[in-house]
């Protein structure tokens, strides 16, 4: 292969971030083998970019091409937070509503980017009610706890770290105030011993409250997903969600519309239960990233109940890929949002001009 062949696959353009792969500087040729290295996971979609490829390159034999994926460490100007040893970029999921599925997305988004080809954690920042044990099948475990460090426990592929594996009965209530919840939360975030995690998703608690200013405003999030369904009366509450994160300066990545609609499991027959499309209106109203719709299915309640959520347990269903179509995009618009940031200032003085800067564009 020669230079002539690095133009013509440098000049394709990634779908996802909008530029070339030359652009990304994302191409290389060693011998015979063409090596793309993409700065997010993209698994799911090296079969379309390769027939992209064969298809410029005129090439009737199968080519040699390799993926590899280097996602870094988000660049954002960091607030006065200690950052999470070993985590690269934090992603909160909130929905500002209980009960329009957040819980059941948190976990099959972090096995989506993992199935893209990331290294994930979860967090289950939702104290009075923490889910993601229960479906990822660990309620019944206990983590190994070195000195004051916390190790956290593996599940498919992704860490997990939650407070209903601290507690000796699932039934048992927290009765806690303010600063318990917030002690807690600290613990959980920053005495957890994570290996090394290209993203950490977090599972937030719903409302607007003292745990989402906690984490907003004490650990570098990265960027959050809002996730609605189209129901009018929980489109209310997401947009208080997308707000607060404006208002805490963390980049919203992108809306979800859960429950978009339920498909007959006899007939076939479609109804918008919620109605539709209210998520991606809002999304436009707000000039956010729309980043999927999500049917009403059964199974995905059966199988997050069974500790084995759908991305996992049914990896090549329509459900499962649309999530790995969503953990593309936000893990692209992750990507986008960080490399149009200022870079980390390195000094008092970079600091102080780039917050004026960051003033004078808001």
């Amino acid at each position: 292969m020669d230079n002539h062949t690095l133009e013509i696959v440098g000049s394709i353009n990634e779908p996802y971030l909008g530029k070339t792969l030359q652009e990304l500087d994302a191409v290389t040729i060693d011998k015979n083998t063409i090596q793309i290295a993409l700065p997010y996971p993209a698994k799911g979609n090296e079969q379309v970019l390769t027939q992209t490829i064969q298809e410029a390159l005129m090439n009737k034999e199968p080519l040699n091409i390799s993926y590899s994926y280097q996602i870094k460490p988000s660049q954002r100007i960091p607030k006065e937070q200690p950052a999470l040893v070993n985590v690269k970029n934090i992603i909160a999921v909130s929905s500002a509503k209980g009960g329009v599925g957040k819980s059941t997305v948190t976990a099959n988004l972090a096995l989506a980017l993992e199935a893209e080809g990331a290294k994930v954690g979860v967090l289950d920042a939702d104290l009075y009610g923490p889910s993601q044990a229960k479906m990822f099948g660990i309620d019944n475990e206990r983590p190994e706890i070195n000195g004051d460090k916390i190790k956290p426990i593996e599940a498919h592929g992704i860490q997990i770290a939650t407070i209903a594996n601290h507690i000796t009965r699932e039934d048992t209530p927290l009765i806690w105030r303010g600063a318990q919840l917030d002690s807690a939360l600290k613990t959980l975030l920053f005495s957890t011993e994570w290996p090394e995690l290209d993203y950490l998703v977090i599972d937030m608690p719903p409302g607007t409250g003292d745990v989402q200013l906690t984490i907003a405003q004490q650990i570098p999030v990265s960027g959050a997903v809002v996730v609605s369904t189209p129901q009018e009366i929980a489109l209310l509450d997401a947009k208080k969600g997308l707000k607060m994160f404006h208002q805490v300066e963390v980049p919203v990545l992108g809306v979800v519309e859960n429950m978009n609609m339920f498909i007959c499991p006899k007939c076939g027959h479609e109804e918008h239960i919620f109605g539709h499309d209210g998520a991606q209106l809002m999304s436009l109203q707000y000039m956010v990233n729309f980043l999927g719709s999500l049917p009403l299915d059964k199974r995905i309640q059966e199988e997050t109940d069974n500790g084995n959520p759908t991305v996992a347990a049914e990896p090549e269903s329509k459900i499962a890929l649309s999530f790995r179509e969503i953990a593309r995009k936000v893990a692209s618009a992750l990507y986008i949002q960080d490399s149009q940031a200022p870079i980390v200032p390195q000094t008092e003085e970079q600091l102080k001009t780039a917050k004026q800067t960051i003033k004078w564009n808001i």
